[in-house]
């Protein structure tokens, strides 16, 4: 089965929350990484959503450590449109995915 994965760029101008995450995010840029498969027999390219995950800071020694968090794609919309991110960058990032093709085993939502 064929893999693709589109990463984004969502900034939050505001703190936000998100379901699944402990406590409230700072706001910044994070980044959002989802995986798609192929589904295979139709006439013509449609890919189903398996995973989506975004990167969170750690507290830890070292400055850079980020978590990748399974999120709902629904709850990120939800905390865009709540005021905490720059709903016109977020759209500008959708517009032009960054990820790549592959092909092998993926993160399951489920």
């Amino acid at each position: 089965m064929s893999t693709r994965t589109r990463g984004t760029s969502v900034a939050f101008a505001h703190p936000f929350e998100l379901n699944g995450i402990d406590g409230v995010l700072p706001p910044g840029d994070y980044r959002v990484v989802t995986d798609e498969d192929l589904i295979e027999c139709l006439s013509f390219p449609v890919y189903r959503r398996v995973a989506t995950v975004i990167f969170v800071p750690v507290a830890s020694r070292h400055a850079s450590s980020v978590e990748m968090v399974v999120i709902d794609p629904r709850d990120l919309r939800a905390a865009q449109g709540q005021g905490g991110a720059s709903n016109a960058r977020a759209r500008a990032d959708a517009a032009r995915p960054t990820g790549h093709r592959r092909t092998g085993s993926t993160v399951d939502s489920s």
